[in-house]
């Protein structure tokens, strides 16, 4: 009759481990499917951000680039043209002959 108890009690606690392991399974995929939601949404919202900076900047390189003038046609409009710089160093050919 003992035996009887014993495998009874055996079984009962071997069901409770059973069951507890089964419950705990379920908690950590609850909690695995809650993490992964977490990490999918902060990651469409960063690629929301950098595709909106990459977006603003890709808009203000165009309008850079329109904006823009070459630089030749400020700088020499309206000035007189310079004598060369070394003008006093180059011997004046003529006078050296005479």
């Amino acid at each position: 009759m003992t035996t009887n108890a014993k495998n009874a009690q055996q079984r009962a606690t071997a069901m409770a481990a059973k069951e507890q392991r089964a419950r705990d399974a379920q908690q950590a995929m609850h909690e695995y499917e809650v993490e992964q939601l977490a990490i999918r949404a902060n990651t469409e919202r960063l690629r929301a951000l950098r595709l909106a900076k990459e977006a603003a900047d890709s808009q203000l390189a165009k309008t850079a680039a329109t904006d823009r003038q070459p630089a030749t046609t400020k700088a020499h409009k309206g000035r007189k043209p310079s004598a060369p710089v070394n003008a006093d160093a180059a011997p004046d050919l003529d006078s050296a002959a005479d």
